[in-house]
């Protein structure tokens, strides 16, 4: 929201230097304005408070498109010569008047925003051509302008200021849109970023492994080479996904802790339960940064005595993941915590206000509660 109003600061800019002119024109005694006409009244303001708003919502571009100005004073000259015409008719309320003023807003929406004016530029001239049609049916068909005035002022004339709100609320509604789009797409672009970011690392360590056991032609070769390639391609193309089944995200799990067994020579106590519905959906990749947290900061760092345990549950209302590691506290490194920062900005992107992180670290053991709620 703050965003919006700073985008479009412009149009408040515009109503307070209209307000200022109307207090000291009428101070002066150069205008005199009639309280009792308030539609009218809320109209000009309006109007006036858009043509200034307009030149400086558009000034970066206005600078850059100097042709645009000439156009805008070319449409200056053209309201004066409709103010000279008006006045020298003298005929109130004359509906050539109103015809020049319509076709003079229409040239300043085309000139402001002509994509804007050439999407909806049917709807506009179509709308005003019955809505004049029937001001100029009204008008000129009265037997006097009082009888005019008495019959169809509240019914012809005021219609004349209401497509031009109504477009203008279009306009703004799509300049919402696609702020919001803009913005969605943003938070894509880093969500796209952070997965990448996750366990790259990994692939190279345990391609340096995979080479150590071809090396030695360890009957484990193959059997890492098939899990390797089962995760590669869950994290290209899964990964791309914005949810994934929960119950695959197992399954990626259990490779990563398969791999790292056949890895390490010293015994590893790790025990993982689950308890999930098969057909419930989550953002991919969201527990391996923690998993990958354990063992490299946790099991890693232990000569003997490791153990990672994990669980991961789920319902109708919540996801629940549990992870807690013990490790050696001489062997902590800042990457701990960048994994979890990438963590907790991904949740805040994926999940807004309905995720619960708890992280605690006590007697050496590191533990991490992760509850997503539908």
């Amino acid at each position: 929201m703050i965003s919006f109003l700073r985008r479009y600061k412009a149009f408040g800019i515009g109503i307070l230097i209209t307000l200022a002119l109307r207090i000291v024109l009428e101070y002066i005694g150069f205008i005199r304005i009639d309280n009792s006409q308030w539609m009218e009244n809320i109209a000009g303001f309006a109007f006036w408070s858009l043509a200034f708003a307009l030149p400086i919502h558009n000034f970066e571009y206005l600078k850059k498109h100097k042709k645009t100005i000439f156009k805008l004073f070319g449409l200056i000259a053209f309201f004066i010569a409709i103010l000279i015409i008006d006045s020298s008719a003298d005929v109130p309320d004359n509906p050539l008047t109103f015809i020049l003023f319509v076709a003079f807003w229409m040239g300043v929406l085309y000139v402001i925003s002509p994509a804007f004016f050439r999407k909806y530029r049917y709807w506009l001239t179509g709308v005003y051509v019955i809505i004049l049609a029937y001001f100029s049916f009204v008008r000129l068909t009265s037997m006097s302008y009082e009888a005019y005035a008495a019959d169809g002022k509240e019914t012809a004339l005021i219609l004349l200021f209401i497509p031009v709100p109504v477009f203008l609320l279009i306009w703004a509604y799509e300049q919402w849109k696609w702020l919001k789009s803009l913005q969605e797409g943003k938070a894509k672009a880093e969500l796209d970023l952070l997965k990448t970011q996750i366990n790259p690392h990994f692939f190279f360590n345990t391609l340096n492994n995979l080479y150590s056991l071809t090396v030695k032609q360890s009957e484990k070769a193959p059997e890492v080479v098939l899990k390797l390639s089962d995760m590669m391609r869950y994290t290209i193309y899964e990964g791309k996904k914005n949810f994934v089944l929960l119950k695959d995200e197992v399954e990626y799990l259990k490779s990563y802790i398969d791999l790292h067994k056949i890895r390490y020579r010293k015994p590893i106590d790790t025990s993982f339960d689950h308890s999930i519905d098969p057909n419930q959906e989550i953002a991919p990749l969201m527990f391996i940064v923690l998993l990958e947290n354990a063992i490299k900061h946790g099991i890693e760092t232990l000569s003997d005595g490791a153990y990672l345990k994990m669980s991961l549950k789920s319902n109708e209302q919540t996801i629940q993941f549990d992870i807690e590691n013990n490790f050696d506290p001489n062997q902590i490194t800042e990457e701990k915590g960048i994994g979890l920062e990438n963590l907790k900005h991904r949740l805040e992107l994926t999940y807004p206000k309905k995720h619960n992180l708890n992280i605690t670290e006590e007697n050496n053991v590191f533990r991490v509660e992760l509850t997503i709620y539908k």
